[in-house]
């Protein structure tokens, strides 16, 4: 009997995208958030480039948010979604003056 993997719903930014076919949400599929981000890059080259660098590991400007939770506090990248959740992916904003 094979484990059925999680449906989740991405948002992404205007950056990705690009790399997505100018959809504003895709679907993929995981059992952690970093599995979601490898089905995407499976699906559409390039993107997990764009959220990882060469260590593996999220690059500081970009923010994750599960149902509305910064994963940084949850558990980062191995993280676990479930069948329903949502993921949205942001650039990380700084401000001054």
């Amino acid at each position: 009997m094979s484990v059925e993997t999680p449906e989740v719903q991405v948002r992404v930014t205007a950056v990705l995208q690009k790399l997505v076919g100018g959809q504003k949400t895709v679907s993929a599929n995981g059992s952690t958030v970093r599995a979601i981000l490898e089905d995407l890059d499976n699906r559409y080259p390039g993107f997990k480039g764009q959220m990882f660098g060469e260590d593996q590991k999220l690059h500081r400007f970009v923010n994750v948010y599960l149902n509305d939770e910064d994963i940084r506090y949850t558990g980062g990248p191995e993280t676990p979604v479930k069948k329903g959740d949502t993921i949205d992916i942001l650039p990380a904003l700084a401000g001054g003056c």
